[in-house]
């Protein structure tokens, strides 16, 4: 499919609030900083709104106080509507799917979601995310994921609600594309699609930040193991662009990612989170800003489909050294991430 440049003016542009200031920055000031650089709707985050309901009732509000939240969401929805911003989706719902029956986890995952639908209610949005399940836990079997994944689209159904599934590229069983689109052809609903992203993907299946290089290097003799791992990525990229429909993808994540100054360690830490789940808690900037991931290659893989909704900026940008910024200029951080979305389009498009 040819991209032309005409047919990716309408593309409408996003922003996650976890991608801005601090989990204690108003967020009124995030939504005007966002709205400010032009963009048309956010992915409200979770510890966004946690953050402004604890702020605003005065307490430390729980994660499943949903009566404190979904009080919190009505007003945040309204700030979103004053700012001229559209609740996209709310984001990141976690550890879902897999649960063993009858195990405690199962019991709060479905808990946390009938939570997370009242709030999606009270913000005014029609789309959760979920990331595929980083769980030791979780049991492998795909057909019992998608079993999972079908009842919680059975829960959204009655609310015109739609579910958008991720590929976290250090899950436990579902960190590539094809492995989330895989699940989400036996979950077999008409209200499940993609989440895509360009560091998951990219991430995922070229670059490894437990590396000296910062690619995956893959085993064997092969005489030129750089040229092959290329080729195997083109290719999945490839398959990629000709297998799903466009209708089924929901919206594109967009980052980049810095090379780790020193490789990470290979092990999970303390926390059991593995070396790309923290490479991606503190190192992903806007693209054409210091980091060296294949994105507009990623790009322009989506919009082979056909896609042309939303493209979402999520950076979780600490610098080279992944250490917290400032934030001393939020608006100015937003007008760069809206300027390299309008590179990003320009160097997909063909010719």
């Amino acid at each position: 499919m040819t991209i032309s440049k005409s047919s990716l003016t309408s593309i409408p542009t996003c922003y996650a609030t976890v991608s801005i200031g601090t989990p204690t920055t108003p967020l009124d000031q995030k939504l005007a900083a966002i709205a400010s650089a032009g963009f048309q709707g956010i992915e409200l985050g979770f510890p966004d709104l946690l953050s402004y309901a604890s702020q605003t009732y005065n307490k430390d509000v729980d994660a499943q106080d949903f009566d404190t939240l979904c009080e919190a969401g009505r007003n945040v929805g309204t700030m979103c509507q004053e700012a001229g911003l559209k609740i996209v989706m709310l984001q990141p719902f976690s550890n879902f799917e897999g649960w063993p029956e009858g195990s405690e986890g199962r019991e709060d995952a479905f808990r946390r979601a009938k939570g997370w639908i009242q709030i999606m209610q009270a913000v005014g949005t029609d789309m959760l995310q979920v990331g595929s399940t980083d769980s030791p836990h979780a049991l492998s079997s795909t057909s019992y994921l998608a079993s999972d994944l079908r009842q919680l689209c059975d829960l959204l159904s009655p609310h015109n609600f739609r579910l958008a599934y991720e590929n976290w590229c250090w899950a436990t069983h579902a960190p590539n594309w094809a492995d989330v689109w895989s699940i989400v052809q036996q979950v077999d609903r008409p209200n499940i699609g993609l989440c895509l992203d360009t560091f998951q993907t990219g991430g995922g299946e070229w670059a490894d930040p437990t590396t000296s290089s910062g690619l995956i290097q893959l085993p064997g003799p092969g005489p030129n193991p750089r040229q092959t791992l290329e080729e195997r990525f083109r290719a999945s990229l490839k398959e990629l662009g000709k297998t799903i429909p466009a209708e089924k993808i929901y919206i594109l994540q967009i980052s980049d990612a810095y090379k780790p100054l020193e490789p990470l360690d290979a092990e999970a830490d303390e926390q059991g989170l593995r070396p790309r789940g923290r490479w991606s808690s503190c190192l992903r900037p806007v693209p054409f800003d210091g980091g060296y991931l294949p994105v507009v290659e990623v790009a322009k893989a989506v919009l082979e489909t056909g896609f042309r909704g939303w493209f979402s900026m999520e950076v979780f940008d600490g610098g080279p050294e992944g250490t917290d910024q400032e934030w001393k200029d939020m608006g100015a951080y937003a007008k760069k991430a809206m300027k390299a979305h309008g590179r990003l389009l320009e160097e997909a498009a063909d010719g």
